[in-house]
């Protein structure tokens, strides 16, 4: 967590585009009846295994060990963050994250968007992103895995489990790594997790756990901010031009307790407690501002204090289940919360005065002179009542109702103490229908609260703490099983946010909306015994309105979001045993990067083609994996803030090896 990078994004004025046991996915036929306490212990899944092709259920965002494929991620649902909107869960349970769940403990992670999410009570509009916890299981486990690439990336992972008593396992996992950049930039970091799961009775679980992160050594390379209405010049890869003592060093931590308890029939008591926190001890932002097309710029460097993040949050659920014939009724009550506290700013700001693009630069590293830092809290309540119906193939039926007591206090060094509060209430509802045994339609509507962060450096009213907004979210589309093993989604949604930004008078306000209508789809299964696909695509039509576009401030697209995206997916398996081929295509169109949309970044394909072989040695699953990123080796910009840019990555081969013992 850059508190560097955030004082770029608010000086750039960037966007806002920025369960008994959980339920079956709503992929699972409307009969399969949620599930209380997990009655046996969970079957070890060793990491030879995983194949995001082969495993994920849809297109819209699925990743597994070291591999991830999808139009969405976890920052990015429908063109808004579901960070932002309030709906990561860990195994169904409310999670306000710093630090997320690390692969040390995560045993995948999966974008949930329209049919999918239905059964996952009280969510807010994007989508939601549910973390699957790496239960340790009846067995002694231990993975092994070592890579390295052409970058100079070299890293080695272990992760195992083991009975301590037929009713508690301990599970334990750690890595390390040497990282380097297609900036140029090298850092090390390193990360350990432990949990327990014990089981006293098939109607109580408890997994406590804890992880620890740290990255450090980690060089800020350079943003570049035009000086006028251009993109960048072309940069050379894996060149760093700067200090060496901008060194982005953190320790970031995550611990919490997962419980499940069925004490009669038909209850179930679930809860999930978590503390996330980053603590950056340095911080650096490296910015090349007033960039011109032939590379001169000015260089400045932010360095930030020792900054502190943390977020303990929560839920508690009761549960009752009633089954009445082919139907199945379920309510949930939640209380759900949040404390989420910040300390950070009081940067000093360096001005090395004129530069250029590839000249050597490595002044001697400075005393800083660190002011004051802001520091602010959120707090936050929710209470609400969900209920899920389910009719054996007829259809289902989810709404939820709560009421939610939000309050933010913000403390500015040398000014009054500033608060927040909002007290909406807030619903959702969904239905779906089976009409035909294989087809299912389904619509939905949605709203929700979230933060729209402070006022930024250049605005009159600099510091200011915002609102909350409210948002909402109309979708509805259909499931149709092309074959056995094909399924195919189509959805349309409408998501509506409240757009801040700089008006007339130079104060930083609400100036309209950002609405997003798009359509999304997907197709993924076995065509064949030997061959998997997971295709899909997502056409927006992102647009801005109100007072802001009809002053010519801002443009009618939204920084950041690109009108298309496509992603296709293939995994074939050879004939010859253990050996199997994949491809990877993903297109984005072109993406709006200033707020007058004067400046596009233009749209791009990338291709990854990879292998693996799976075989026995010595008794033990092993697997090797080759790949190949960006093949076409094409070159392209990231946006990091409305006007700031960064290089994306060139081709770059790598491989692992992972044995299972």
């Amino acid at each position: 967590m850059s508190i560097a990078t955030l004082i770029l994004a608010t000086v750039c004025s960037w966007p806002c585009a920025a369960q008994d046991a959980p339920p079956p996915p709503a992929e699972h036929l409307p009969s399969d009846p949620p599930q209380t306490a997990d009655p046996a212990s969970p079957v070890p899944i060793g990491r030879t295994a995983e194949n995001a092709v082969r495993q994920a259920e849809d297109a819209f965002g699925y990743s597994v060990g070291r591999e991830t494929l999808g139009l969405y991620s976890s920052a990015n649902v429908r063109g808004f963050s579901p960070f932002d909107a309030g709906n990561v869960r860990i195994e169904g349970l409310y999670f306000d994250p710093y630090l997320t769940l690390i692969q040390r403990l995560r045993q995948s992670t999966t974008i949930r968007v329209g049919l999918s999410a239905q059964g996952y009570p009280f969510p807010s509009p994007t989508g939601i992103v549910d973390y699957s916890f790496r239960k340790p299981g009846d067995r002694a486990t231990l993975s092994l895995l070592a890579s390295a690439d052409s970058y100079g990336n070299a890293g080695i992972e272990a992760d195992g489990a083991v009975p301590l008593s037929s009713t508690l396992s301990l599970g334990v996992g750690a890595q390390g790594a040497r990282n380097s950049f297609y900036n140029g930039t090298t850092s090390w970091s390193h990360n350990e997790a432990v949990s327990l799961r014990w089981r006293p009775s098939p109607d109580i679980e408890i997994l406590p756990f804890w992880t620890r992160s740290q990255v450090y050594d980690d060089e800020a390379g350079p943003i570049y901010i035009p000086a006028g209405a251009h993109l960048p010049p072309r940069v050379s890869r894996r060149r760093y031009d700067g200090p060496g003592w901008n060194d982005y060093d953190s320790v970031a931590g995550l611990q919490g307790l997962l419980a499940t308890v069925s004490p009669w029939r038909d209850w179930t008591v679930r809860a999930g407690l978590f503390r996330s926190l980053y603590d950056d001890r340095s911080t650096f932002a490296h910015l090349l501002t007033d960039l011109t097309p032939d590379g001169t710029a000015n260089r400045l460097i932010i360095a930030d204090p020792r900054s502190r993040f943390v977020s303990l949050s929560g839920e508690l659920r009761i549960s009752r289940a009633l089954a009445e014939g082919p139907r199945l009724h379920v309510i949930h009550l939640s209380l759900r919360g949040r404390d989420r506290q910040q300390r950070y700013g009081g940067s000093d700001f360096l001005d090395y005065g004129p530069t250029r693009i590839g000249q050597s630069f490595d002044p001697p590293e400075p005393r800083f002179a660190f002011t004051p830092q802001t520091h602010d809290r959120v707090r936050q309540a929710t209470l609400g009542i969900a209920y899920d119906g389910r009719w054996r193939d007829v259809g289902e039926l989810s709404f939820g109702v709560s009421r939610t007591d939000y309050r933010k206090r913000f403390s500015l060094p040398g000014a009054p103490q500033l608060d927040t509060r909002s007290q909406p209430w807030l619903w959702n509802v969904t239905a779906a229908g089976f009409p035909r045994p294989r087809l299912a339609i389904y619509a939905g509507y949605a709203t929700g609260l979230e933060e729209s962060g402070i006022a930024p450096d250049n605005a009159v009213n600099r510091n200011q703490p915002l609102p909350a907004i409210l948002t909402r979210q109309v979708d509805a589309g259909l499931r149709y099983q092309l074959t056995d093993t094909i399924k195919l989604v189509g959805g349309v949604f409408d998501l509506r946010k409240p757009y801040y930004n700089l008006d007339a008078a130079n104060r930083f306000d609400l100036l309209g909306d950002i609405v997003n209508r798009g359509v999304e789809f997907s197709v993924a299964g076995a065509v064949t015994p030997r061959l998997n696909i997971v295709a899909g695509g997502v056409l927006l039509d992102p647009r801005v309105t109100g007072a802001g576009v009809a002053l010519g401030r801002v443009g009618r697209r939204p920084v950041g979001i690109a009108t298309r995206s496509l992603d296709v997916n293939a995994d074939w398996r050879l004939p010859l045993d253990g050996l199997s081929v994949d491809a990877g295509v993903s297109n984005t169109g072109r993406v709006p990067a200033t707020l007058d949309n004067r400046v596009s970044i233009p749209s791009r394909t990338l291709v990854d083609l990879g292998a693996r072989y799976r075989f026995r040695a010595g008794g033990h699953d092993v697997t090797f994996r080759g790949e190949v990123h960006n093949i076409g080796n094409v070159y392209g910009f990231a946006l990091e803030g409305a006007g700031a840019y960064d290089i994306i990555p060139g081709r770059v081969v790598s491989a692992y090896v992972t044995v299972d013992l």
